[in-house]
């Protein structure tokens, strides 16, 4: 057992993460690269974003001692059902020396693995977008909004920014004198927050401002929210108590209300000390207060743990997750 090693990759838009590990708990390697999600960048540089990874992870390792290996991944369904995708992942796999099996997994499931090892529970993801997933025996059973910045991800980084630009031309319509929020959200749009003598150019430039990058990047507004309402700016703490109870209401949608198995927060928006975490902290233990609230970790970490789980040598996997994650 003290020979075999597993490797991990957290697999997002915008960075890759590679670790391998004993079966013991040993870090033998780490890896980094950018984006690798097939989804975002197309299969190909995902592919070299993924073998880039690898490669650091295994600098000082002998890939033949590699036994398993898993992928999480946002969109790991659509990768699976394209031949061509995992084809190119299938190549990076080879190519970094690897010749044991990997499996792919959605990164909701495991960033629930890097908060608990229980085999049932709740993930609520916040970051950019926003998904909720219920887990049983450590696999994706249900899942709520992840319906993307046009028709859902209600609560996420893309919702705080859109509507921190909505109440900012709502101000600028009706001539109210702006608030440090809004004050914020105008400067960064058009580096400035002085208002033209007739407001509705004003208007015009911030929809423009808007509407010439792609619709996504609003996400890097929600930064100013979120700092907006740690000072106690009126606006932006009524936009986390509403992002708070949109994300609460997508975990009711599939999580019982007498459930008491772990209920895990992951994504920047949740990890972080912010408000808008607290806020969600509150909003849960008032629906669920007997459940074991955590907070996702390592990613990669937890993806080695989810491949180390499947070997027969493997003999005590919630002893290496303790050791992984001694906070869980």
């Amino acid at each position: 057992m003290s020979d075999t090693v597993v490797v991990g990759l957290d697999v997002g838009g915008t960075s890759t993460r590679a670790t391998a590990l004993t079966l013991t708990g040993e870090r033998l390697g780490t890896g980094h690269a950018g984006g690798g999600n097939p989804t975002s960048h197309g299969a190909e540089r995902a592919a070299a974003e993924l073998l880039t990874a690898l490669r650091g992870a295994l600098a000082d390792v002998d890939p033949t001692r590699v036994a398993a290996g898993t992928i999480g991944l946002a969109g790991a369904g659509r990768l699976l059902a394209d031949p061509q995708g995992r084809a190119a992942f299938d190549r990076a796999w080879h190519d970094a020396g690897l010749r044991c099996p990997y499996e792919v997994h959605g990164d909701a499931l495991v960033a629930y693995a890097s908060g608990t090892a229980a085999p049932d529970g709740t993930v609520l993801i916040a970051g950019t977008g926003a998904i909720t997933a219920q887990v049983r025996d450590l696999r994706l059973d249900r899942i709520a909004d992840g319906h993307g910045w046009l028709l859902g991800d209600a609560g996420s980084g893309f919702w705080l920014g859109r509507e921190s630009v909505r109440r900012l031309l709502a101000d600028l319509d009706t001539g109210r004198g702006l608030g440090a929020l809004a004050t914020t959200v105008l400067t960064e749009l058009l580096g400035s927050a002085d208002i033209a003598p007739r407001p509705r150019d004003t208007v015009d430039a911030t929809i423009q401002a808007v509407t010439r990058r792609p619709p996504i990047e609003l996400a890097r507004l929600a930064p100013l929210v979120v700092n907006a309402a740690t000072h106690g700016d009126p606006v932006a703490t009524a936009l986390i108590a509403d992002a708070a109870a949109h994300l609460t209401e997508s975990v009711s949608r599939i999580r019982p209300a007498d459930a008491v198995t772990p209920l895990v927060l992951g994504g920047g928006l949740l990890t972080a000390d912010t408000p808008l975490a607290a806020a969600v902290r509150d909003e849960i233990a008032h629906h669920w207060p007997d459940a074991p609230l955590r907070t996702a970790g390592d990613g990669a970490a937890a993806a080695a743990w989810l491949a180390a789980r499947g070997l027969p040598e493997m003999t005590d996997p919630a002893a290496l997750h303790a050791h992984l994650f001694p906070t869980s």
